[in-house]
């Protein structure tokens, strides 16, 4: 079983999809499922004195610009193992520019959360949180000599368009020759 590949989408994803979770919220080990074997490999630890805002992980089946899945941020009360599933809703996200090139961020909610189900826009979250978002992906390879920049927040539509831009993008890039 490989995350990456093995875990299905369902058809429509404006309400829940499954997000595998690398990192839980807290933490300073920056985790990465190793695309060959779908075991969980230890990238780094932070170099940055922060940890991240959020679980982080990816949708599963999706392949986004960095040539990598897909990139979420789950809002949830607790932190979760790594490759956990957890039903999520998209519900913004930004763009993020580093050395490594062009990506985006998906912010969703962990649907079976009550504390944070209800959100449906990143508008509705606490703006105190939105900061801290925005400042961990603006901080965290600063002591790495790395740069970062981030774009301004993008509702819901757009990310679920970037959402069904990388599951086409996965695809294509897997159709088997007929």
């Amino acid at each position: 079983m490989n995350p990456i590949h093995d875990v299905p989408l369902p058809d429509e994803i404006e309400d829940a999809f499954p997000a595998i979770i690398e990192i839980p919220f807290g933490s300073k080990l920056k985790y990465e499922v190793d695309k060959p074997t779908g075991l969980l490999r230890l990238d780094r630890v932070l170099y940055s004195a922060v940890h991240y805002p959020a679980n982080y992980g990816f949708f599963p089946q999706t392949h986004a610009d960095d040539g990598d899945p897909l990139d979420v941020l789950v809002l949830m009360q607790e932190a979760v193992h790594p490759l956990t599933i957890v039903r999520a809703r998209a519900i913004g996200g930004f763009k993020m520019r580093d050395d490594m090139g062009e990506d985006d961020k998906i912010i969703a909610v962990a649907v079976d959360d009550p504390a944070v189900s209800h959100y449906q826009a990143t508008t509705e979250l606490p703006p105190h949180l939105v900061i801290e978002l925005r400042r961990f992906f603006i901080d965290y390879k600063s002591l790495e000599g790395k740069f970062s920049e981030i774009d301004e927040l993008y509702n819901q539509g757009r990310a679920v368009r970037v959402i069904r831009n990388a599951i086409d993008a996965y695809k294509k890039l897997h159709e088997q020759p007929a």
